[in-house]
């Protein structure tokens, strides 16, 4: 249960006042954050991290399925059909995270991944600019480039190009390298052995040049948005390559 008291009033509590909070003190106001992906690699991540900030009085999450989850600050977002969900989002957020993607493989064919890698994901991301939201994180790819001659990199790009013309107040583009998780793909299982053998010979600092855990790279995701939101960011466009990632992620990260 959340007690809401206005800052500067005699506390019924304790008999004092309460401070007034600041024009930039946005931690003390009721953040509401949204998430798509929430039961993928790097969104399972980003959603035990949301539910935990004490910034963050609610958490809406897109869903299909139910959600590894249960809070009383999180609220799913559920359609068995994601194209739907860009009628879902809520009118009062002020933060959106997409960790939303799929492979090729899982798609079956890579115009279906478009599908949901571009067009859902742009859908939701105009939804959120429409609805007022402030902040937007992405889950994008290290080698993003709309002038790429490969399709998924140029994809990536495009997303990013178009994300960036909806004029957020701040975006942050989150570009791991390969994400070292669990998926079993043959080329990721062949991957995933290449890591360890670097783990092996360079230690934890010649896998974090090329690999970043899902883990780390939702912290990361995290930390950088809030900062947004927080006013703590210049920038109106971030953009998190891997030495940032691991920075944010792991070597600044508090639990």
């Amino acid at each position: 249960m959340y007690l809401w008291v206005q800052a500067g009033a005699r506390s019924k509590v304790t008999g004092s006042f309460l401070p007034q909070a600041g024009p930039h003190d946005r931690g003390a106001e009721m953040t509401t954050a949204v998430l798509a992906g929430s039961t993928g690699q790097t969104g399972t991540p980003i959603l035990t991290h949301l539910l935990a900030a004490p910034s963050i009085s609610s958490v809406q999450a897109f869903t299909r399925k139910t959600l590894p989850h249960t809070s009383s600050t999180l609220t799913p977002l559920t359609a068995s059909d994601p194209h739907a969900w860009p009628s879902l989002y809520p009118s009062n957020a002020q933060i959106f995270f997409s960790a939303l993607a799929t492979s090729r493989a899982i798609a079956e064919g890579f115009e279906n991944q478009r599908k949901i890698d571009y067009d859902l994901n742009l859908a939701l991301a105009t939804k959120a600019k429409e609805s007022g939201t402030k902040v937007y994180v992405l889950i994008s790819a290290a080698n993003a480039n709309p002038h790429s001659y490969f399709g998924y990199p140029k994809m990536k790009g495009e997303l990013e190009e178009a994300i960036k013309a909806l004029n957020f107040e701040h975006t942050i583009f989150v570009r791991p390298g390969w994400i070292a998780g669990e998926r079993q793909t043959t080329t990721e299982n062949v991957l995933k052995r290449v890591k360890g053998l670097l783990g092996t010979v360079g230690g934890d600092r010649a896998v974090d040049f090329w690999a970043q855990t899902p883990e780390v790279i939702g912290r990361a995701a995290v930390k950088a948005g809030l900062e947004a939101l927080e006013g703590k960011q210049g920038e109106k466009v971030r953009v998190l390559g891997g030495g940032e990632i691991i920075r944010l992620g792991k070597k600044e990260w508090k639990a």
